[in-house]
């Protein structure tokens, strides 16, 4: 199935509810109030979030009071908007060339699909060329560990390892002395992400960068959160608190097939302003790509 087919099936419970509440709300032939009012209500329960609904409802609204309107051209006026929201922040993960290893530090809540994640990035850049390696940070969760090696064992990408509860920083720091070492060009480095205790996080992922510097200040080259968006709204307070504790340069959003509130999507944009540079919409290994702002909008509508 092409990425396209993929993106239309994974989005496929969050369009059918979109589309069929569209549907019934906008069975008679004027732009009302009540309408409006419905349309509103149905976009926040998609988790676009009240703030965008209502600019979306409001622009509608404008154009269209009290004139004909079907629905399919309310689906096609909302995914011109939100194409619109998104196309800003649509960006790929740009790798440096010239720096060898790009490093990656990946940071989001524990369940988020971090190592899932991590692994499927790793299997892209090794499939275009690029030598690739991976470090286990993480070292308090043993299943995350055993997880990554499984993706370097499948994939042939060697992974770097700690002792069980050693410093995730003495970990970071070996393989990044080792990726150039060995003239790698992406190190993807996987941590923790438990939130029970923000400030020991923060002390952890903050450690982790300061030793990434002793050997190049401009690393980590990248902080990429990921977010798993069958958590809804509580994706948007999760990015807040990652921006707190590390400099996050953009997002990987996953899980959007086992989601009706894709809309999340366009929420977390609006509010963090944070690059998306890729969505994962199922298990397989090449369920993962780069973000298409026209492509999930006209999918997110059923268009």
């Amino acid at each position: 199935m092409s990425w396209l087919g993929k993106l239309k099936t994974g989005l496929s419970k969050s369009s059918g509810k979109l589309s069929g509440g569209i549907a019934g709300i906008f069975t008679r032939s004027k732009l009302d109030a009540d309408s409006i009012e419905r349309l509103e209500e149905l976009l926040i329960e998609a988790d676009l979030g009240a703030k965008v609904a209502g600019e979306l409802t409001a622009l509608l609204a404008k154009q269209r009071f009290e004139k004909h309107i079907a629905p399919e051209e309310v689906r096609e006026f909302l995914a011109g908007e939100i194409a619109a929201i998104l196309a800003p922040l649509a960006r790929p993960l740009i790798l440096d060339p010239a720096v060898k290893p790009n490093v990656i530090l990946v940071v989001g809540v524990n369940g988020n699909g971090k190592t899932t994640t991590i692994g499927k990035l790793s299997s892209r850049y090794k499939a275009a060329g690029r030598k690739v390696m991976l470090a286990a940070a993480d070292t308090f969760r043993a299943a995350a560990v055993e997880q990554l090696q499984e993706w370097g064992r499948r994939a042939q990408i060697p992974v770097i390892t700690g002792e069980a509860e050693s410093d995730p920083a003495s970990v970071a720091y070996r393989a990044y002395e080792l990726a150039k070492a060995e003239n790698i060009d992406v190190l993807l480095i996987d941590t923790a992400g438990r939130l029970q205790n923000k400030s020991n996080l923060m002390t952890e992922l903050q450690k982790i960068s300061k030793v990434l510097k002793k050997i190049d200040a401009a690393a980590p080259h990248h902080v990429l959160q990921v977010l798993d968006a069958t958590t809804g709204q509580n994706a948007l307070t999760q990015v807040q608190i990652f921006k707190d504790l590390t400099q996050v340069t953009g997002l990987a959003v996953t899980k959007l097939d086992g989601t009706a509130k894709g809309g999340i999507v366009v929420a977390v944009a609006k509010q963090s302003a944070l690059p998306i540079h890729f969505i994962g919409i199922g298990e397989e290994i090449d369920d993962l790509d780069h973000f298409e702002a026209t492509d999930f909008a006209r999918n997110l509508l059923d268009l």
